[in-house]
């Protein structure tokens, strides 16, 4: 009876874990399968590199290996979700502003697009913004094409990206405010042109 029940508490434990794992969708970005030699001849391992988000502005991504690929895989995601992110996005579809990051050899570029662009971006970016929930954003990779450092750059890109509610508490500013000043400026640079 004692099993039962401890079996039982175990299922409901279970249960609830992979409830909140449901949260999280999961894209596998790379597999590398890289070989030892030994004695015996060659011992093959792989590497696997996957992100995580929500599709409500939280992302990670994390990197695992082991002789197995399952294996590895599961360590990549475990990996992810320990290391999440939180990113701002206007309307929740694109981003607030144009923005750069840089990890190594890697560039990428990310620029808000209006609504109705879809997601312009190739390869391990599009993962990210797929899991980010992004539905608007043209983006471009200059430099290194390798996903671990695309990866890292975009990374660095969304964590410099600020929402204006972060920019009017760091002024003291109302975001009313500064979202005027902002279209005043518009209005300004309009009128200088003509």
């Amino acid at each position: 009876m004692a099993g039962e029940r401890e079996g039982g508490r175990g299922g409901r434990d279970r249960h609830s874990r992979d409830e909140q794992d449901s949260e999280f969708v999961d894209r596998l970005v790379h597999i590398n399968r890289v070989a030892k030699v030994v004695k015996g001849g060659r011992r093959f391992g792989f590497a696997a590199l996957v992100v995580v988000g929500d599709q409500k502005g939280r992302v990670g991504f994390g990197h695992g290996k082991a002789r197995e690929v399952p294996e590895a895989i599961r360590k990549a995601t475990e990996a992810a979700k320990r290391g999440l992110i939180r990113v701002p996005l206007r309307e929740g579809r694109t981003l607030h502003h144009d923005v750069h990051g840089r990890h190594g050899a890697g560039k990428v570029i990310l620029r808000a697009a209006p609504a109705g662009t879809g997601i312009i971006a190739g390869g391990p970016m599009r993962a990210i913004f797929e899991t980010l929930g992004m539905h608007d954003v043209v983006a471009k990779s200059q430099g290194s094409s390798n996903p671990y450092n695309m990866i890292r750059a975009t990374f660095d890109a969304l964590a410099h990206e600020d929402s204006p509610r972060s920019v009017a508490a760091r002024r003291n500013l109302k975001v009313s405010t500064l979202q005027s000043r902002r279209q005043g400026g518009d209005a300004e640079a309009v009128v200088a042109e003509a």
